[in-house]
């Protein structure tokens, strides 16, 4: 290991900012992605087929990394408890989807930051919030509020064809950027005791053998392979490596550099792109008053994750 080079307490400069950004505009555009897949295959069945690509990549990389795949005693419950919690996340998104917009996932899946910090400062006392982090939470809070008030306010969009978002997708979304942040603070602990390329491998595949078995059980009459048009395809491949490949080489490199407190700065972009990719590929021109809910949840997303500087 190179001194300075790999040791997590390096100062972010330009490269590293550049990549975390982009990072973040790639994340924004996966509720896109799963919309045109969803277009012409069921939810829960995309979400099978992502997982697969998914569990493909972390093969390839714990190989590059050395890491064996095979769970030791004591592993498995982590494994299965991070699998289980991944299949109930996602297939909440991937149903919410299926009732909401883009823009409306993006912007309330990335309310897992602000579940994190509420779950750390009032159930696990991990990390307390101070009077600017709970003004984030508020705003942002608010901003939701705003988000979920619009849903279904737009018929004209729905009659134009553009996604439009239901009040039952939205909460779907939400419960899914609840449990999202539940599986970050659980993954915190499991990464203990499983080394994280190896967790990540078995909870993918977990996830995958549980969206398979449901996808078949419950949406084999959507299932139609000669439907497949090129976009679905296309949407797949972005979610499966793109978005599970190659941004999670990219993060974990930067974690190796950097500090989590410091790279988790950039996480309010990701909804900011994912409104802009929507807007550009799906979606109608955002309404006045989803650009101030967005606002809303950016700006406290920005406030709960911005910590001062520490001697």
């Amino acid at each position: 290991m190179r001194q300075g080079q790999d040791d997590g307490r390096q100062p972010i400069g330009p490269s590293s900012a550049s990549l975390a950004i982009l990072t973040s505009f790639l994340w924004g555009g996966t509720p896109v992605a799963i919309k045109y897949s969803q277009d012409v295959l069921p939810p829960i069945g995309v979400a099978a087929a992502r997982f697969l690509l998914a569990a493909g990549f972390m093969v390839a990389w714990c190989g590059i990394r050395r890491v064996s795949l095979k769970l030791e005693p004591g592993q498995h419950r982590p494994a299965l408890i991070c699998g289980l919690l991944l299949y109930v996340q996602i297939g909440l998104f991937h149903l919410g989807l299926d009732r909401s917009s883009p823009s409306h996932g993006s912007l309330l899946i990335n309310t897992f930051v602000l579940w994190v910090a509420g779950i750390e400062h009032f159930v696990t006392r991990t990390d307390r919030l101070n009077l600017r982090r709970l003004a984030g939470l508020l705003l942002a809070a608010s901003g939701v509020v705003l988000v979920l008030a619009l849903s279904g306010a737009d018929p004209q969009g729905a009659a134009a064809g553009f996604d439009q978002p239901s009040l039952t997708g939205d909460l779907l979304l939400l419960g899914s950027g609840f449990l999202l942040g539940v599986k970050i603070i659980y993954t915190k602990q499991a990464v203990r005791v499983v080394p994280p390329p190896r967790l990540i491998l078995w909870h993918d595949v977990i996830g995958m053998m549980l969206f398979a078995v449901t996808s078949a059980a419950l949406e084999w009459e959507r299932i139609d392979v000669g439907k497949v048009r090129i976009e679905a395809g296309l949407g797949l491949l972005y979610q499966g490596l793109v978005v599970a490949g190659f941004c999670f080489a990219v993060q974990s490199q930067l974690l190796k550099r950097h500090p989590a407190a410091r790279l988790s700065v950039f996480a309010f972009s990701t909804p900011i792109f994912g409104v802009l990719i929507a807007w550009a590929f799906r979606e109608a021109a955002p309404s006045p008053w989803l650009l101030v809910a967005g606002a809303a949840v950016v700006t406290g997303i920005a406030l709960v994750n911005w910590r001062a500087e520490r001697r």
